[in-house]
């Protein structure tokens, strides 16, 4: 179904002026009033990436030159660790949660008992655990008293609502703890930029994407951090950005017209993590690590992420070199057959790059041009952990609609349902996305590249949900991470399982890779 013309003209006055204090041009209600009209295609699988097709060896990579590129660069200022931030803590105390709504009937489901067993028996192993402790004693509870009688409910009641770990967002949770110290994940995400990013006058760049709610508070624990991490011999140059109002998604009732409430206002919503091109967009960056706010290890495992963060951003930095000398070549008024061939041949290699059908009958001008314009795009090196069945996406051959090929990041909420085909397909991948990838978002004249230009908009994600008791549509823009990047260079390569290391429930806290190294 097309969209009808003059949807504008239907609009009323309170809608236009919602519209101006958003940000939300006219144009853009009316593309993703026709995205609901029309649905969301489905990506098209041709086949999961492997090693040595789509994913590069970490064995095969010259570890001594990728360093040497990554410290040139490292030591010019160009790096900046890209963090999001905005996600709150509620899902990791999912249990915890339930147990509460539980306790009226007096019964709890067998799941969440054997979460709450385990938490309470691990209890001091948390960074929390001081905290906690001090907070129910001023409210007249011993801890270990009420541990040992299993009357769990004051303690849950003093980490979710005194302590706000219900509602705090992930970066403010005390994950790790030292001898004489705690530290949350902002803090761990400022000292790793310290370890493996500050350039040669000790400046280590970060940028956290928050929540409105919460930016305040995070910004006042990031000066807090400041002195507490002193003495890590660098200069931090921080900045914080919110998602802009201008990247919401109006809501569509069932019959794909603009969902009004109850008070007769448009209802936007969120538009997931792929709003979060706006921020990339607007930091005007260089080279730019990007990495969830969960996913940070304490100390004693910093210089193996600096190791393999170190080869992502060498493996970037020196295929940017290449492109750089063969954009400005292809730049040039005349190129001869020979330096096309060389430079075609690395694309193919290097970038997966399928030649158009009718290559073979092109001029060189033409070939040139084709070239320089597939070229001349965004990059990203990605790294790629052993597939542990983790929920997200992970990276496929996906096929266009010229019927090439490109390497992708792929989420199941893309793959059809109700194709078995795909659906093989995607659950046969060998590897998963971790969100661990480094991006070169400026041109070989060192110009930011326009990031919107290369959004596929034909992802994103359609959901039902409802509001006021009535169904709505709710659009999701294409992720951060596969629309949002669908037409960017994307190098995939193999990386350790201990590069990943998430905190998506509190349990995660006491695995080996978040709790101090066992002394002999």
């Amino acid at each position: 179904m097309s969209l009808p013309l003059g949807i504008g003209t239907r609009l009323t006055p309170q809608d236009r002026r919602q519209l101006k204090e958003r940000g939300i041009a006219l144009q853009t209600l009316e593309q993703q009033i026709a995205a609901f009209q029309r649905g969301i295609p489905f990506t098209k699988l041709n086949r999961p990436c492997r090693l040595d097709d789509g994913i590069l060896r970490l064995g095969s990579v010259d570890v001594p030159a990728v360093t040497r590129d990554f410290e040139r660069a490292k030591a010019a200022g160009r790096v900046t660790k890209f963090v999001p931030a905005s996600g709150v803590g509620t899902r990791m105390f999912k249990f915890l949660e339930a147990s509460r709504l539980q306790r009226e009937s007096g019964r709890v489901a067998a799941t969440e008992q054997h979460e709450l067993e385990q938490f309470f028996s691990n209890l001091p192993k948390f960074a929390f655990y001081h905290d906690l402790k001090n907070t129910l004693l001023r409210q007249g509870h011993q801890l270990d008293r009420l541990i040992s009688e299993k009357n769990y409910h004051p303690a849950i009641d003093a980490l979710l609502d005194s302590l706000n770990y219900a509602k705090l967002p992930k970066g403010l949770i005390a994950f790790h703890g030292y001898s004489t110290s705690t530290r949350t994940p902002i803090e761990e995400h400022l000292v790793e930029a310290a370890d493996y990013a500050k350039d040669d006058k000790g400046r280590a760049r970060v940028h956290f994407t928050v929540s409105p709610d919460h930016q305040h508070a995070i910004q006042e624990h990031i000066e807090q951090a400041r002195h507490r991490l002193a003495q890590r011999t660098a200069t931090w140059i921080i900045a914080c950005s919110v998602q802009t109002p201008s990247t919401d998604t109006v809501a569509a009732a069932m019959d794909n017209r603009p969902f009004h409430d109850s008070h007769g206002d448009l209802l936007f919503r969120p538009a997931g993590h792929g709003a979060l091109l706006s921020n990339l967009h607007e930091l005007r960056g260089d080279v730019v690590f990007i990495k969830n706010i969960d996913n940070v290890v304490p100390d004693h495992l910093k210089k193996t992420v600096s190791k393999y963060k170190t080869v992502l951003g060498g493996l970037l930095v020196g295929l940017q070199d290449t492109l750089c000398s063969f954009l400005t070549r292809l730049e040039s008024d005349t190129v001869s057959s020979a330096t096309l061939e060389q430079i075609t041949e690395w694309a193919r290699h290097s970038l997966a790059m399928t030649l158009p059908h009718e290559w073979s009958t092109c001029t060189n001008s033409q070939k040139a041009r084709w070239l320089f314009t597939w070229l001349n795009r965004p990059l990203r090196v990605c790294g790629m952990v052993p597939n542990m069945n983790n929920p997200g996406g992970g990276p496929f051959w996906v096929e266009g609609e010229d019927r090439t090929t490109s390497l992708q990041i792929v989420e199941s909420s893309q793959v059809d349902p109700d194709s078995p085909t795909q659906q093989d397909i995607f659950t046969s991948s060998t590897h998963f996305n971790p969100v661990d990838m480094v991006c070169g978002v400026r041109d070989y004249q060192g110009n930011p590249f326009n990031l919107y230009q290369f959004v596929d908009p034909n992802t994103g994600f359609i959901a039902k949900k409802s509001y006021e008791g009535r169904e709505l549509k709710a659009l999701e823009l294409p992720g951060l991470w596969n629309g949002g990047m669908a037409k960017w260079h994307s190098v995939f390569v193999e990386m350790p399982r201990q590069t990943f290391n998430p905190v998506k429930t509190v349990l995660d806290l006491l695995l080996p890779a978040h709790q101090p190294p066992e002394r002999p």
